[in-house]
């Protein structure tokens, strides 16, 4: 809740701080426009301008409301392509996840890892379809203080193959994020020559371990450190590690990497100090198995082969591609996506229409005698009609081309400490400023129409 509020308490001061550059864009403009050789064209956009300055608190709180409007706009609209970039199938380079067919926890005997790596492809079958590249995934999940569980004291492994960093894992992490792509600064865990090194004593050592940033905090150590978890999920295998490296701030903050090879011999070395009996989850250490194929004419290749083999039954294993895995996560909040799409959306444009109204309708009550003599003046009921929409339609354009920019670099610059890296597409610098001139055309449209209809005599009467 605190940090709602203070995500709320930040976009008010931002749209306040945002304020000069408006003030800023109307002056120059003015000046611009008294120096532009457009003739009536930038005498009218000259008499909007001074109608806006010479009003400023009407503009500024018109300003505010369009501005915070339009950062929970964008915001919505970037989730909704974040899921719907995240949900996509690929047409080329596919990621499969293979795991247990009828539990959401996958457990499968870890024998499955060799066939299913290669694609269930049969060695005397040339002609089957073989992935590019494969990854396995053991989940180790260990506490530092086994009197307690608490979260802060908890540290989830991926246990793989170390090589698999650099190929296998980073793709795959690019995939879950593909806002790094987008907005243009995809990093690798460091220079691969470093990944390399880093690789290399994991295989060395098979205690090393490489933590995200905020695991590292949340342990209270540093690279170079050692520590000691007992297992939450493997009972009885209780494992000490070495951290050797940690990942660059940003994206992996909350990951944590180790050798395969070193669960598996803890797993294989039970028996031997538990009487000869073998651990309870021997036959269940491999949780999911990541193949990376072309396209969907080799997943579809593959996923038959893995399903006529006969070798995946006890338990049954399942073929789907990430974004499909990632589309059945997220079935259970498919209501509150079609809310923020079809109710939360119009509702918010529908207070930005009402708030523009309601203060351009104040504008132009102030405004009659102005609006009258303007028309003695020889303006036409239609440019008057005209003036008060591009007044509108001014103030909105500005104000939602600064809050899109503004919510841009915010979102899209700053620091990340997410798994799922959500980002401002490029195309938010049309939907920004768009939404804020439709909306301010609809909001200044009654306003306008009865501006138009002003009668001189009337305004004159009144005045003597």
């Amino acid at each position: 809740m605190i940090y709602v509020v203070l995500t709320i308490v930040g976009v008010i001061v931002v749209a306040i701080a945002a304020l000069a550059p408006l003030f800023l864009l109307l002056y120059l403009g003015e000046h611009a426009l008294n120096a532009a050789p457009f003739g009536r064209l930038a005498r009218f956009l000259l008499v909007a301008l001074k109608s806006l300055r010479r009003n400023l608190l009407r503009t500024t709180l018109t300003y505010l409301a369009t501005f915070v409007l339009v950062v929970v706009i964008v915001m919505v609209w970037s989730v909704l392509h974040f899921l719907g970039e995240l949900t996509s199938e690929k047409a080329k380079d596919l990621k499969i996840i293979v795991s247990e067919k009828y539990q959401m926890g996958s457990q499968m005997p870890f024998f499955y890892a060799g066939p299913l790596s290669e694609g269930a492809a049969r060695s005397e079958h040339p002609e089957d379809t073989r992935p590019q590249d494969s990854m396995t995934w053991q989940f180790y999940v260990g506490t530092l203080d086994p009197t307690k569980t608490t979260r802060e004291d908890q540290v989830f492994f991926i246990a793989l193959e170390p090589c698999k960093m650099l190929t296998v894992m980073d793709d795959l992490i690019d995939d879950l994020n593909p806002g790094d792509a987008h907005s243009g600064h995809s990093k690798r865990l460091a220079q691969v020559e470093q990944l390399q090194a880093v690789i290399k004593e994991m295989e060395h050592n098979k205690r090393a371990v490489v933590l995200g940033r905020k695991q590292l905090d949340t342990l209270k150590q540093k690279v170079g450190g050692r520590f000691k978890l007992s297992s939450i999920n493997y009972q009885g295998i209780d494992l000490e590690f070495e951290i050797i490296a940690v990942f660059p701030d940003g994206r992996y903050n909350e990951s944590a990497v180790m050798n395969r090879d070193y669960l598996n011999d803890a797993i294989d070395a039970y028996p031997k100090t538990h009487g000869g009996v073998k651990h309870p989850l021997a036959n269940k250490s491999l949780n999911l198995v990541w193949l990376k194929v072309s396209d969907l004419k080799d997943f579809g290749n593959i996923a038959e082969q893995i399903e006529r083999s006969g070798r995946f039954v006890d338990p049954a294993v399942k073929c789907q591609t990430l974004s499909s895995g990632i589309s059945a996560f997220i079935e259970g909040f498919k209501d509150l996506f079609k809310a923020m799409r079809w109710l939360l959306a119009p509702a918010i444009l529908c207070t930005m229409v009402l708030v523009i109204a309601n203060a351009i309708s104040i504008s132009v009550r102030e405004r009659r005698t102005e609006i009258a003599v303007l028309k003695v003046l020889g303006y036409r009921p239609v440019q008057i009609m005209l003036l008060i929409l591009s007044e509108a339609i001014l103030i909105g354009t500005i104000s939602g081309a600064l809050s899109t920019t503004l919510t841009y670099l915010a979102v899209n610059y700053a620091p990340h400490s997410r798994t799922f890296n959500l980002w401002v597409p490029n195309d938010a610098f049309w939907w920004g400023p768009a939404v804020g001139a439709l909306a301010a055309l609809a909001g200044s449209a009654l306003p306008a129409w009865s501006a138009c209809k002003v009668r001189v005599s009337e305004v004159f009467a009144r005045t003597a």
